[in-house]
């Protein structure tokens, strides 16, 4: 956090992140392993016969053939994710594109940060929904795209609407969401094979000739399955969280207003939930209502009470405090972007 600003931080989390990225074939290949000794011990791959050394040196030789099918069939499904990466999301999420006529406060104000830092604006998106939330999304150039809530621009005052959208642009500045949208799509494909492997068990050896070494097999398999998924979760978790810290002090850095970031986040504080898948979710502002039990510990973003206390110590803002209904009366309509619905 104390490096924020400066370009070696952004290098040193980018390399980190590349470093990670790298690790979901590893984890894909770990789970490809499992799926085919499960298959095996029901039946459904031949065995040689021998012992449980040598079931799973031929399950291991297979990679040489399967490795290269799944990586095909996984390369179709990024093909298609990265150019029908928005669509999706906005088919998810119900997020609709929104031009300067319709919001002509918050369309300004999104491209006056822009401006500011040189670069195009991205496109703005609205969702008709009473949370409090927003994400950036986009893969390259052009295609850069922020999506703020409804609840969000009603609750928020100006200026701290204005540093949401400044933590947002930081993502999209720092190239963070081109990283976290691949991430999302191969936390996907790992999440679907687990899903058909976990559902095909329980129509598996049916009418099958079992293998002798059928039990070790499929308790062997399974470790393998289990353990890939759930590095493929803690892999997603690392790349979102500490991003998160960054991107705060960076709209603290794009519009010089500590307090502002602080109050938002206040305001969000258990407002936040927004439905979407969990590929999708480590996009968000924020997914944790309360950071509290093993819900907070496996989140994909940091606790708002943590976000707060950084920006406090190393931004030099005030915090508030958790917002109330009292305080909802006045700050929010004081000088709240409204709609222009």
């Amino acid at each position: 956090m104390g490096a924020v600003g400066l370009q070696t931080h952004i290098w040193a989390n980018n390399t980190r992140s590349v470093m990670l990225l790298a690790s979901f074939p590893v984890l894909m290949i770990m789970i490809l392993y499992g799926v085919q000794l499960i298959l095996m011990g029901f039946g459904f791959l031949p065995g040689t016969g021998r012992g449980l050394d040598d079931d799973m040196i031929l399950a291991a030789s297979w990679l040489g053939w399967t490795v290269p099918s799944a990586f095909v069939i996984a390369g179709v499904w990024f093909v298609i994710a990265y150019f029908g990466n928005q669509v999706m999301i906005d088919v998810m999420t119900g997020a609709r594109k929104v031009e300067r006529k319709t919001e002509p406060q918050l369309y300004n104000l999104l491209e006056n940060l822009a401006i500011s830092r040189g670069l195009r604006t991205p496109a703005l998106r609205i969702i008709e929904n009473d949370s409090l939330n927003a994400f950036a999304s986009g893969l390259h150039e052009g295609r850069y795209s922020i999506t703020v809530t409804r609840g969000l621009v009603n609750t928020l005052t100006r200026d701290e609407l204005e540093a949401v959208l400044a933590h947002e642009l930081t993502h999209v500045i720092n190239k963070d969401v081109r990283t976290m949208v691949i991430a999302s799509i191969f936390a996907g494909i790992i999440s679907v094979i687990a899903e058909l492997v976990f559902r095909g068990l329980f129509y598996a050896g049916r009418g099958r000739e079992k293998n002798n070494n059928a039990g070790p097999l499929i308790l062997i398999g399974l470790a393998f399955a289990a353990i890939g998924f759930a590095l493929a979760i803690v892999v997603r978790m690392m790349l979102s969280r500490t991003r998160e810290f960054v991107a705060d002090a960076g709209a603290v850095e794009l519009t010089k207003n500590p307090d502002a970031m602080i109050s938002a986040l206040r305001k969000v504080e258990g407002r936040s939930n927004l439905r979407g898948p969990d590929e999708l979710q480590q996009l968000f502002l924020d997914n944790q209502p309360d950071g509290r039990g093993l819900e907070g510990l496996f989140a994909s973003h940091p606790p708002i009470a943590k976000r707060i206390d950084a920006l406090v110590k190393f931004g030099g803002g005030r915090d508030p405090g958790p917002w109330g209904a009292s305080g909802a009366a006045g700050l929010g309509s004081e000088t709240s972007v409204p709609s222009a619905g």
